[in-house]
């Protein structure tokens, strides 16, 4: 019989890097986290700094090994997840040029708008499998090529935040599947890099990783890493998975219809398939099995939008306290209705100028008003993901509920009345690092089906839809999606007003 070795999964994510030990017997044996940080120098700008991911790397994998009680030879195997599709550039050292593009940056609006004029919308979603959003990796490279040649000039590879670490871990450029999907770069039917896109991005293929499916060994952890980690030279490291997709996976999401509903700092919806379906709306995405799909949506900002009311508006009031007054507060926040576009939004408007906007504000109105009109209005954005899906003939089955958010009964119970449907919460998920460990497992063979990781898996709470605070919604909703299209076209004037500043 095999001897069990432990898994490590890291997550690269937005507001920390988290690591989780996991014993193919015994479970979850440890986690850690470092916080890392967002920076946002102008409106609409998302970055961050891959070193301060590597500095965490190293310090949450040998919290892990500490809290464990266990040697670095004792792991069998690592596995990395993390934002995806984010843009890092480094130069033939690998030295990093300059920090992070995230996949919520917005500032190459107007390079969206020159890459769409120089080809076919239609045909690149249906080659790509991708519109052409904030999200898609060519308009930034424009950006860059017009902004910051010097960085450009000196680029020689590119890649996303976990092909990163890969990279710092193994010494390997390679490219996650759905990193390169998510791209916009990547013909989704001949699995191969579209050469036209990649010239109308200024770059070749030379620049890009070895695409590889997430449970493939890339390589073993060279020296450095060793002794940054505290791993054994030599310990398999596999090319890792999208931490939307990985944390779904662990989720338990793996069957046709299978939802979830992720309540981080950015608001994910993800919905199970055994096929392409290519939405404009929407994004797709290879499931960590084979064979299957993920249809989704992101929201640019939900969770962060949380924080900065709390940290800004509220004098840093402790969460609890703020749900409290949102709880206090009628469903519908007395005709509050905010739109969450603080850092424009993705999917399903995919609209970078779009703004956040607080609809119906009077002198009555409290904080827990607006709080409260916080949480409804990023559960009307779930809302409009599902009825894109619904319009696909696409209808949920199990639902769950994951991430921070999740341990806010008032956030879980509000999303639920909005969607109208009962939501699974998933006990003590550690999200994106459980799957990627497991990924690990499946790539060194301790796992030998995915469906083994329902052993991993508890569902502590139903939360079920209040039928009248629901019909309340509904109405809404229709608020909410009349709003945008009143507005839209002001988003632009606006930011020429300020001098089209980004």
């Amino acid at each position: 019989m095999k001897k069990e070795k432990y898994l490590l999964g890291i997550d690269i994510g937005t507001t920390a890097t988290k690591g989780t030990l996991l014993h193919p017997s015994r479970g979850i044996v440890a986690e850690a986290e470092a916080p890392s940080q967002l920076v946002s120098r102008r409106a609409g700008w998302a970055e961050e700094n891959p070193e301060e991911w590597w500095r965490n790397v190293g310090e949450v994998t040998r919290t892990c090994l500490q809290k464990a009680s266990i040697a670095g030879k004792d792991v069998g195997g690592v596995g990395v997840s993390g934002m995806v599709p984010t843009l890092i550039l480094v130069d033939r050292s690998g030295k990093v040029l300059r920090p992070s593009i995230q996949q919520n940056d917005a500032r190459s609006f107007e390079e969206i708008v020159e890459f769409r004029r120089q080809v076919d919308e239609e045909d690149v979603l249906r080659r790509t499998g991708s519109a052409i959003t904030q999200q898609s990796i060519g308009p930034k490279l424009l950006w860059l090529r017009r902004h910051e040649p010097e960085a450009m000039a000196h680029a020689a590879h590119l890649m996303g935040s976990y092909e990163y670490i890969v990279y710092r871990l193994t010494g390997s450029f390679t490219c996650e599947r759905n990193w390169a999907l998510e791209s916009g770069l990547f013909d989704l039917h001949r699995e191969d890099w579209d050469e036209s896109l990649l010239r109308l991005s200024t770059i070749s293929r030379d620049w890009l990783g070895r695409v590889a499916w997430p449970s493939e060994v890339v390589g073993g952890m060279n020296s450095d890493a060793a002794l940054h980690t505290g791993l054994a030279e030599g310990t398999p490291v596999v090319t890792g998975s999208a931490d939307h997709i990985a944390s779904a996976f662990s989720a338990g999401v793996k069957s046709p219809g299978d939802l979830l509903v992720k309540l981080g700092g950015a608001g994910d919806i993800l919905y199970d398939l055994d096929r392409p379906v290519v939405d404009s709306r929407l994004f797709l995405d290879y499931h960590v099995i084979p064979g299957k799909y993920l249809i989704n949506g992101c929201m640019a900002a939900s969770g962060s939008i949380i924080k900065w009311f709390r940290n800004e508006l509220a004098r840093g009031a402790d969460y609890a306290v703020l749900d409290a007054e949102g709880s206090s507060t009628p469903c519908g926040s007395d005709g509050l209705v905010l739109l969450p576009y603080f850092l424009g939004e993705k999917t399903p408007i995919n609209d970078p100028l779009a703004r956040g906007v607080l609809f119906g504000l009077t002198l009555s109105h409290t904080r827990g008003h607006i709080y409260r009109a916080i949480l409804e209005g990023i559960a009307y954005g779930f809302q409009h993901h599902l009825a894109v899906l619904a319009e696909r003939n696409l209808r949920a089955g199990k639902a769950r509920v994951t991430n921070g958010g999740a341990r806010s009964a008032l956030w879980k119970q509000v999303t639920a009345d909005v969607l109208g449907i009962p939501l699974e919460e998933v006990a003590d998920h550690p999200g994106s690092s459980l799957g990627a460990a497991y990924v690990a497992g499946m790539g060194i063979g301790q796992f030998k089906e995915w469906g083994e990781i329902e052993r991993f898996i508890r569902v502590s709470n139903l939360v079920k839809p209040d039928p009248e605070a629901h019909g309340r919604y509904r109405d809404l909703f229709q608020v909410y999606r009349g709003l945008y299209d009143s507005l839209k076209e002001q988003f632009p004037a606006l930011h020429r007003a300020v001098g089209g500043k980004a």
